[in-house]
């Protein structure tokens, strides 16, 4: 990487980090947050019935609602932009909160609009379970405007034809796929939402023809043309001084949000798995760059 790339994101972390303490913006003006990004891409199934050809699924991920990861603007942008897609099922992998649980009830006050023909299912991430109330909590704020939280279970709003697998986050403990998907016929296609994409190696053993994923925010910084920023700095790590490290973003979180960072967005193929990362709408300190919050409107065919 160019010295001038690099010294242009460190300076851009160190002065972000110095208008924060100096209050002179807050989590949410961050000078290089991004506008709201809409992905459309579209998903091939083997097996679909003619019937399911060409739903329509929005995806949404790692909201951070906490009043100050993601603004009430950016919320109604994707609130606004999930409804004018008009899907037929609406999914969401995880991270509602950052770590107080109270927050989900003035979240669902506004998630509370989404619109689409067959409802919302969801599964919970790792920040959902912070406290040990936290799932209670949150599953019970979800469930009370008509979403369908799934752990470790299997839901139909499509039909049986096309199940949707909703799983445990993968660093809870009760990360148990296997009882849930030796329950479908290995010629039945099925959508599987796991918040962390770490997971998709594990599921390699069961068919997944698409699994969503949320987590790693889209690793936040990315480089153009080297990629996301956390990937880069892992590999680095070992040879940056311990002094310096405290004083670089990411360095710390580079090695412990995933192990994959190459599945940090978008689209992969994981052995004959489909695997799709939202970028989510929440932002963590420093901000991001090359990497806006994302929804996601998937056409299946």
């Amino acid at each position: 990487m160019p010295l001038c790339t690099q010294r242009r994101i460190l300076g851009i972390g160190y002065a972000g980090n110095a208008l924060l303490r100096e209050r002179v913006i807050s989590n949410m003006d961050w000078v290089f947050s991004e506008p709201l990004s809409v992905e459309r891409l579209t998903i091939a199934i083997a097996d679909l019935p003619p019937s399911l050809q060409g739903t329509k699924l929005v995806q949404l991920s790692d909201l951070h609602y906490d009043g100050v990861r993601l603004s009430d603007n950016v919320l109604a942008q994707a609130i606004e932009a999930t409804n004018q897609a008009q899907p037929d099922l609406i999914l969401l992998t995880g991270d509602y909160v950052t770590a107080e649980p109270e927050p989900i009830y003035s979240l669902v006050k506004q998630l509370k609009h989404l619109e689409s023909r067959a409802g919302v299912c969801a599964v919970l991430g790792n920040h959902d379970l912070y406290y040990r109330q936290s799932k209670a909590q949150i599953t019970e704020a979800l469930t009370s405007i008509d979403v369908q939280v799934l752990w470790n279970e299997i839901a139909y709003p499509l039909g049986t034809e096309l199940p949707i697998v909703g799983l445990a986050d993968f660093w809870a403990g009760k990360f148990d796929p296997a009882p849930v998907m030796n329950q479908l016929d290995s010629k039945t296609p099925r959508i599987v939402l796991s918040h962390n994409p770490d997971s998709a190696e594990l599921l390699q053993q069961w068919r997944v023809d698409l699994q969503l994923s949320g987590h790693t925010h889209g690793g936040q910084v990315m480089i153009p043309g080297i990629g996301p920023a956390p990937a880069l700095l892992k590999k680095l790590q070992p040879y940056i001084p311990k002094a310096v490290q405290s004083r670089i973003p990411f360095i710390k979180a580079c090695t412990t949000v995933v192990k994959h960072w190459e599945w940090a967005q978008g689209l992969h193929q994981v052995g004959s798995n489909q695997l799709y990362i939202n970028r989510g709408l929440g932002t963590y300190s420093p901000g991001r760059l090359f990497c806006p919050p994302e929804v996601t409107v998937i056409t299946l065919v």
